[in-house]
């Protein structure tokens, strides 16, 4: 589960070969989720509303790069880093 980006205590993963929906897995401390790239929705699990906010805020600024990444673990290509939210 590849790491591709960190901020604010909230880790952000891809897996390879998963399914669709396209979308990326957040982990803030005991918490988790997964969000659908294209509409933000939280499609399984739980993140603090705050968290939660911040993941979508990141996600929205960064949907081309995210999609990009999404096709790369898709074929088990290297997956890149993409900036933090500031």
């Amino acid at each position: 589960m590849p790491t591709i980006s960190y901020f604010f205590g909230i880790s952000i993963y891809m897996f390879y070969k998963d399914h669709d929906p396209p979308h990326f897995h957040a982990v803030y401390n005991e918490y988790g989720g997964a969000l659908d790239i294209m509409t933000g929705e939280l499609i399984r699990g739980q993140l603090p509303a705050r968290v939660l906010r911040l993941v979508r805020e990141w996600a929205v600024d960064h949907s081309d790069e995210l999609l990009a990444d999404w096709e790369r673990a898709r074929g088990r290509g290297d997956l890149r880093r993409i900036a933090p939210l500031e």
